[in-house]
C-alpha cells in the first residue's frame, strides 16, 4: 500500500509557487512523504514545461459550470470549429484531439492508405517521436525520411526521394502523403514559397500535402503572414494546427482544408480513444486561445524571449550556431566549460543530436556540445538575462570569435 503526505502549502519563491515536479514515494510504514524540488528557475528544456496561460485556464473554469453535450456537441466545440474557420478564411473541417501525436496519427490516417508512402524529413517528429502512431494509425504506411539541412526538405531532395518510388509496382509502396514541418524540428521556418514550390511538386505526384503544425503560430507570427497563405494557400490539404505548446493545457486540432477528405476522421478519432466526453474543454481550450489574437500574442511573446537568448549567445567567444534563431528554439554549439557552468547553476535544456550540420559549420568537437533552447509565453527575462551572464563567465578568452552560419542552399 501507498501514502502520500501533501505539504499544507506550496511554498512561495521568488513570487511564484514552487510546484512539485517529482514524488519520491516509499511504501508506508517507512517515511510518508512528497518530496517538493525546486522548479529549476532557468529551465529551457521545452515550451511543453510551461503551464497554460491564465485567459485559456479562465475559459476552461468557466467551461465547468453548468451541463453541456458531450464528446464535442457542445456550444464551445461549435464556437471553436467557427474561429478556425475565420482564422483560416475559408469553411473546412475541424476535430479537436488533446495530443500532437493524435493530431499527426489521424490526419495522415485518414488521407493515406496502408499500403502508402508518407514522405518527411528524416529528423521530423513524425518520424523520430512519436513511437510509431503514424505507422499504427495508418495499418502499416510506411515513412520515408528525406535528409535535408537545418530540418528543412529542398526541393532536390524531395524530387530524388520521389524518383526512388515510382507509382504502380505492385511490389512496392505507393507515394502517398508529404509531411512539412512548421517550425522544422529545427526551429527553422519554411517560407510560404518554399511551402507552395514543395506542395506543387507533391501535388503534381499525386500526392496530398500535410503540415505537422504543433509550432505553427511560432513560425506565423515571425514571417509576418496570415494563417491561410502559410497553410492552404501554400498548398497544404491537412493541418495538425497545436496550442498545446503554445499556452494550452492540452487542445490540438485536425484540419482540413477540403472537408470532402475528413469523412473518416470521427470514425478514427473515436475509434483510437480520442473522441473526448468533455469536449467542452478541448472547445473551450481552443475559442480562447484563438479569440483576441490571444495565440499570436503569446507566440509573440516566446519568439522575442529566444531572440534576446540567441543574441546574448551569439556574442559570447567559443559560442557556435550553425543557423540563426527564426522564432522560439535556439541550437547552438557550447563549449563544454560553459555547458557544464550553466548546469552547474541549475540550467535546464537538452543536449541535442544531428546528423546533418550543413557544409558551413563543424560538428562538435570534443570540448564541445550541440544543445537545443527553447522559450515560451512564460519565459522570465530575468532568467534568460541570468543563463547569458552565466554563460559570458564561463566563455573563452575574447580573442576566439563566436559566429551564426547561415542556413545554406
Amino acid at each position: 500500500m501507498w501514502k502520500i503526505a501533501f505539504p499544507k502549502a506550496p511554498q512561495l519563491q521568488n513570487g511564484r509557487y514552487v510546484a512539485p515536479i517529482r514524488a519520491d514515494r516509499e511504501p508506508h510504514g517507512a517515511a510518508d512523504s512528497i518530496h517538493l524540488l525546486p522548479r529549476p528557475m532557468m529551465n529551457f528544456a521545452s515550451d511543453n514545461t510551461a503551464g497554460a496561460s491564465d485567459v485559456i485556464l479562465r475559459a476552461v473554469m468557466a467551461a465547468n459550470g453548468g451541463e453541456a453535450a458531450a464528446y464535442g456537441k457542445d456550444p464551445l466545440s461549435a464556437k471553436a470549429a467557427e474561429l478556425l474557420g475565420d482564422v483560416f478564411e475559408r469553411d473546412c473541417a475541424c476535430f479537436l484531439v488533446n495530443t500532437g501525436t493524435a493530431a499527426n496519427a489521424l490526419a495522415l490516417a485518414a488521407i493515406c492508405p496502408p499500403f502508402g508512402a508518407i514522405f518527411c524529413h528524416f529528423e521530423s517528429h513524425i518520424m523520430a517521436d512519436e513511437c510509431g502512431a503514424p505507422e499504427m494509425f495508418t495499418g502499416g504506411a510506411k515513412l520515408i525520411g528525406i535528409p535535408g539541412h537545418a530540418g528543412k526538405i529542398a526541393l532536390r531532395e524531395l524530387k530524388a526521394a520521389l524518383a526512388q518510388y515510382p507509382r504502380g509496382g505492385e511490389k512496392q509502396v505507393q507515394p502517398a502523403i508529404l509531411s512539412l514541418t512548421q517550425l522544422t524540428e529545427s526551429g527553422t521556418i519554411y517560407t510560404c514559397q518554399e511551402l507552395a514550390s514543395l506542395s506543387a511538386l507533391a501535388h503534381n505526384a499525386r500526392l496530398m500535402v500535410h503540415m505537422d503544425g504543433a509550432r505553427f503560430a511560432n513560425a506565423l507570427v515571425s514571417l509576418g503572414c496570415t494563417p491561410a497563405e502559410m497553410s492552404w494557400k501554400a498548398g497544404i490539404d491537412v493541418l495538425s494546427f497545436g496550442a498545446t505548446k503554445n499556452g494550452a493545457l492540452g487542445c490540438e486540432a485536425v484540419i482540413f482544408f477540403d472537408p470532402s477528405r475528413a469523412a473518416s476522421l470521427p470514425y478514427l478519432r473515436k475509434r483510437s480513444g480520442h473522441t473526448l466526453s468533455k469536449g467542452r474543454f478541448l472547445g473551450a481550450q481552443m475559442t480562447a486561445y484563438l479569440e483576441n489574437s490571444h495565440w499570436l500574442d503569446l507566440a509573440k511573446a516566446a519568439n522575442a524571449h529566444a531572440q534576446k537568448l540567441a543574441q546574448g549567445l551569439a556574442k559570447i567567444p567559443g559560442v557556435r550556431m550553425p543557423w540563426p534563431c527564426e522564432a522560439n528554439e535556439i541550437f547552438a554549439i557550447l563549449p563544454r566549460t560553459v555547458d557544464e557552468a550553466l548546469r552547474a547553476e541549475g540550467a535546464v535544456y537538452y543536449p541535442w543530436n544531428l546528423r546533418d550540420f550543413g557544409a558551413g559549420c563543424e560538428p562538435p568537437a570534443q570540448d564541445e556540445v550541440f544543445v537545443r533552447l527553447v522559450t515560451s509565453f512564460a519565459t522570465h527575462p530575468s532568467n534568460v538575462a541570468r543563463f547569458l551572464t552565466i554563460a559570458r563567465s564561463a566563455g573563452l578568452p575574447k580573442n576566439r570569435e563566436s559566429k551564426i552560419i547561415s542556413n545554406g542552399p
